[in-house]
């Protein structure tokens, strides 16, 4: 059975941390308020996703060690102590840079074992011969989450500033952490012990590789979508930023209700290729978006890339793998999309500083073409 209880009660969880996180999406006018620039934003912003990646081993061996759920409610812990610590910043680029750096970095661990431990759950419960449509689906409540976050960000951020924000990013954790406790763990505590190999021994098989190279480069392509849209839209007075963010869920929204039939109708070897150019598609709109309806078109392009694209590399990374080892897949899958959000945050940020923002987004879109080369390289080996 596809949806059971333990899947909505996942969903809603993971909705409310998604929302959480997402609300930091306008963090960077927090970073500009205090005289930063892109190249401050993208460090920021970077160190999240840079913590996130570096723990993913030691994240993704606990999860398979201790059990799935144990894992999800320590990363529920920290993402509902972070955003509660960002209220006793108050000089977050001066004589609290460094505090605030570190609890950016923890509140990276958080969503890390967060994410990790959550899709290894659903990976445990749902049907083999349904993965990537569970996948696709479970992932709306995720989607959901980045649409609710900024659009609750913005809302509290101009009637009780940033102080209101992270109270809100607290909260939204905090359900999360009440609601799942209930569940009983997915996999038995002897599967947890019965595979000895190691999370980089797992990443030594050519799969991985290939898995760990695409989330990488959609990480990246990510960094540009998350972390600079606001900063854009700021600059160009485009009006309601979280336009853009919404747009972006509603694309990824829609086509997963649709995702399960075209993987079974064309392939995923052939959806996969369609995912990436879509996205490239939505970067590549941001330079020439002046008014509203362009910043939602690109949003909504992007949007539906990812909403393929998402659970197509989730799907390969966990399928054909005993229960044991795919906190580890999963980690390699979250890790990479990680450690390219952390790249790419910290180059593009350079980069919009340097030559502006229209390269910046060019540059991420050349992440993603990176991505796509790679896979039509190792389709074409792997059938040769």
């Amino acid at each position: 059975m596809l949806y059971t209880p333990a899947f909505w009660t996942m969903a809603l969880a993971n909705l409310c941390h998604t929302a959480s996180f997402s609300a930091f999406f306008l963090l960077p006018l927090y970073i500009l308020e205090y005289g930063g620039n892109q190249g401050d934003i993208g460090v920021v912003m970077g160190i999240f996703a840079l913590a996130s990646a570096a723990s993913r081993p030691w994240v993704a061996e606990m999860i398979d060690r201790i059990g799935r759920k144990r894992s999800y409610t320590l990363g529920s812990i920290i993402m509902v102590v972070s955003p509660f610590l960002y209220l006793g910043i108050h000089d977050p680029l001066g004589s609290a840079y460094i505090p605030f750096l570190l609890l950016r970095a923890l509140h990276g661990v958080g969503l890390a074992i967060c994410f990790t431990a959550v899709f290894t759950f659903m990976a445990d419960i749902l049907p083999r011969d349904r993965l990537n449509e569970g996948i696709g689906m479970f992932g709306i409540s995720g989607l959901v989450g980045i649409a609710i976050g900024p659009i609750l960000a913005e809302i509290t951020l101009e009637h009780f500033g940033f102080a209101g924000l992270f109270i809100v990013a607290g909260i939204l954790a905090g359900i999360a952490l009440l609601i799942h406790q209930p569940l009983n763990e997915s996999i038995p505590a002897q599967a947890q012990e019965s595979h000895q190999i190691t999370f980089f021994g797992l990443l030594k098989r050519e799969k991985f590789i290939v898995v760990a190279l695409l989330s990488l480069l959609f990480g990246f392509g990510l960094a540009g979508s998350g972390g600079f849209v606001a900063p854009l839209a700021e600059e160009r007075g485009l009006g309601f930023i979280s336009v853009y963010f919404f747009c972006y869920s509603g694309g990824a929204i829609t086509i997963r209700f649709v995702n399960g039939w075209l993987s079974g109708r064309f392939g995923e070897n052939r959806i996969l290729p369609l995912s990436i150019v879509l996205y490239i598609a939505g970067l590549l709109l941001l330079p020439f978006t002046y008014n509203q309806a362009m910043l939602c078109m690109a949003g909504i392009l992007s949007g539906i890339g990812h909403g393929l694209l998402f659970p197509l590399l989730n799907t390969m990374a966990v399928r054909d793998e005993v229960a044991s080892i795919r906190g580890k897949a999963t980690g390699i899958f979250t890790g990479g999309i990680d450690t390219g959000i952390f790249a790419g945050s910290l180059i593009l940020g350079y980069i919009g500083d340097w030559f502006g923002l229209n390269a910046l987004f060019v540059c991420a879109g050349l992440s993603m073409t990176a991505a796509l080369v790679i896979f039509r390289f190792h389709k074409s080996d792997s059938t040769s």
